[in-house]
């Protein structure tokens, strides 16, 4: 049966009033009874005649008006539909799964496309995957580019029980589908305008001479000056060339200003100053080097020369000859290929004793840590530590958790000794027992907190000091009061015992004490082959002064047979990678210190003809520590660095969560991504 249409809502209510009023009429004709026969009478007839006017008038005038609404509906939506249609915002209207339903003409002029186009929009956008389709009612915003355009992509999901809320056509109260809105917005030109501030943006900078004196003292008076000459030109040609500033502050310092494009320049040629002002050549036999720091990034000009301080700071700290850029939240190290050289004055090393030996007066008792899985180096540096703070009658301890091969033999003759205290070794849980505002907190042959024996002890104690020798990293010991990081130094056995020679005149190692700090030095340089210097030796001959006995050392360090056979296996299953860097895993032997066993096994990969630089994997505590070693040729330190460690340039390595052959292939692929960058 055919239903007629009718009025609901608003307009229903408004066509009905005439009906209330003949409601009211009614009530006022009884009133004109009650009051006057007559006039009741006449009111009656008035009341007949409008209620039969305003039926006539409501079915006659009801199809009019609902033809005109009906009219007036077709023409607005018309209207909404050109208007869609000729948006300039390109729009478009997708089902559940990204298929394209409708366009309207900006986007079809956008891709290309007609109206009958109905496939899945990662074939017009690819960037816009399924994945990334709004799966909540929260906009999906995705920034594309198509045609060298720039693209701000916002979608909506739009649900159907809205739509059938509204327009009864459908049915389902339960219905789940959903269409999906998409908006194109051009942000070519906002991009423009955003690189060119950027590019704008203020970039300070420092730029230090790292061996001035030693390459000064190596040339005749007379050709200094030439020297001084060459090297400012070199660092203002390639400044000024980027449209900078550079301002000499002193003789080995300069303040550089540039633009931040001009930055990107100089990281795309990877600080190519570096090289370019080692070729400054006039009889000069050491070649000079620079330290190059650069703060971006900051919200002020202040900031960013605060960037710039701390990145000159974290490149000398690492032994120079390297450019490092400080941002907000990333710092970028760039260079770093020289040998070190070794200063031949100890002014500082005299300085750094006697701010310890101050800072050892002030406190009761002094606690002395090293890294974890301790070695010959750290071990004999606290040792050294603890014989200095127990010379001023102070209260001493050494922090150690796990006891390896490497340090067991020495540390057995410390203990069950008479003329050592029983509480002189103490776990880190020992140790957080102790701590008060009167201890100090000394930490050797380490500057990482992670790495550290106890990093809760870093925040417990409020005076701290650092003795390394290794080059520091963005993660550091921050609120140390003393730090004497020394990139160029053999071990932190070496300036442990250079500190002794100058902290007083009383110190006296013990025989066994000696020992220790020389089998550090001894440990870490392979027998005095690698990294030693003029001043290796002056330790050492110190530390023989002290009773320090050469073939009892050697024969504390003898390997046993299991440890000599897995040395055998490593370097047996070697595999020379690119020619020229052998690499091998550790086999699992029980062995009671396999890190250890890993870094003496890259040692003796070094002896092969053609090796430049040796890594070995060794899978310990869940997992895999990397030792990497070099005679020269290589910089192993930026290659563990790319992989989260750190180091020497000839001795490094790293810690990597993951599997052996994970490690093997990630370590190949930054091989590779390096050489082919040029880094190494």
């Amino acid at each position: 049966m055919k239903k007629d249409i009718k009025f609901k809502g608003q307009l229903k209510l408004y066509m009905q009033w005439p009906m209330f009023l003949i409601v009211l009429l009614l009530a006022m004709n009884v009133a004109m009874y009650v009051l006057e026969k007559k006039a009741g009478i006449l009111m009656s007839i008035f009341v007949c005649i409008y209620v039969l006017v305003v039926v006539i008038l409501y079915y006659y005038n009801k199809q009019i008006l609902i033809n005109e609404l009906i009219n007036f509906a077709t023409g607005y939506g018309q209207i909404q539909k050109k208007l869609l249609q000729e948006l300039e915002i390109p729009y478009a209207l997708l089902d559940e799964n990204g298929r394209v339903i409708w366009m309207n003409t900006s986007f079809k002029g956008v891709v290309g496309k007609t109206k009958d186009y109905k496939k899945s929009i990662t074939n017009l956008f690819p960037a816009i995957t399924k994945e990334k389709l709004p799966r909540e009612e929260e906009p999906v915003s995705i920034h594309l580019s198509l045609d060298k355009i720039d693209y701000r992509v916002e979608m909506q999901k739009i649900l159907m029980d809205h739509i059938t809320e509204t327009v009864g056509i459908l049915e389902g109260e339960d219905y789940e589908g959903y269409l999906i809105a998409v908006y194109l917005f051009d942000e070519t030109e906002l991009n423009r305008y955003i690189k060119v501030n950027k590019d704008q943006q203020l970039v300070a900078g420092l730029i230090y001479i790292d061996n001035y004196d030693e390459v000064i003292e190596g040339v005749e008076d007379v050709r200094s000056s030439l020297l001084v000459a060459l090297i400012d030109r070199k660092i203002n040609k390639c400044i000024s060339g980027l449209d900078g500033i550079v301002k000499k502050m002193e003789s080995d310092k300069y303040f550089v200003v540039m633009k931040q494009v001009c930055l990107e320049q100089l990281e795309e040629r990877r600080f190519e100053l570096l090289d370019d002002v080692k070729t400054v050549n006039i009889g000069n036999e050491i070649p000079v080097t620079l330290s190059i720091g650069l703060g971006v990034g900051g919200t002020t000009y202040l900031q960013n020369y605060e960037y710039a301080r701390n990145a000159i700071d974290l490149a000398l700290g690492r032994g120079g000859d390297q450019a490092i850029v400080k941002r907000k939240d990333k710092i970028v190290y760039y260079g770093g290929k020289a040998k070190q050289v070794e200063k031949n004055t100890r002014v500082k090393a005299r300085v750094k004793a006697q701010a310890l030996r101050e800072l050892i007066e002030t406190k009761d008792k002094v606690v002395v840590m090293g890294h974890k899985l301790g070695d010959a180096d750290s071990f004999g540096a606290a040792i050294g530590i603890y014989r200095a703070a127990k010379t001023m009658n102070k209260k001493t301890h050494v922090v150690i958790n796990e006891i390896t091969t490497s340090v067991r033999k020495l540390i057995d003759g410390f203990i069950d000794n008479p003329d050592y205290e029983e509480d002189m070794f103490l776990n880190s849980t020992q140790a957080k027992e102790i701590i008060d505002n009167k201890t100090l907190l000394v930490v050797v042959d380490v500057n990482r907190p992670s790495y550290t024996e106890c990093p809760d002890l870093l925040h417990m104690c409020k005076t701290i000091v650092v003795l390394d020798h290794h080059r520091q990293t963005t993660e550091v010991i921050e609120n140390a009061v003393l730090s004497y990081v020394e990139p160029y130094a053999s071990s932190a056995c070496e300036m442990v015992a250079e500190i002794l020679q100058y902290f007083d005149e009383n110190v006296k190692l013990r025989t066994m004490e000696a020992d220790c700090l020389y089998s550090g030095i001894l440990i870490d340089t392979d027998s005095f082959v690698n990294k030693t210097g003029v001043r290796t030796f002056e330790a050492a001959a110190f530390l023989r002064r002290n009773g320090a006995d050469v073939t009892r050392v050697r024969k504390l360090f003898r390997d046993d047979m299991r440890e000599y056979k897995a040395r055998a296996e490593v370097v047996r299953n070697a595999e020379v990678y690119l020619g020229a860097y052998a690499i091998s895993i550790l086999p699992q032997m029980d062995l009671d210190s396999p890190t250890i066993i890993g870094a003496k096994a890259a040692n003796e990969l070094l002896n092969i003809v053609g090796v430049k630089a040796s890594f070995v994997m060794t899978e310990f505590n869940d997992k895999i520590y990397v030792s990497a070693r070099s005679i020269d040729e290589v910089n192993v330190q930026i290659i563990m660095e790319k992989m989260g460690g750190g180091g020497h340039q000839t001795v490094a390595g790293a810690q990597v969560s993951g599997t052996l052959k994970s490690t093997v292939s990630l370590l190949k692929e930054t091989l590779s991504e390096m050489i082919r960058k040029g880094e190494i």
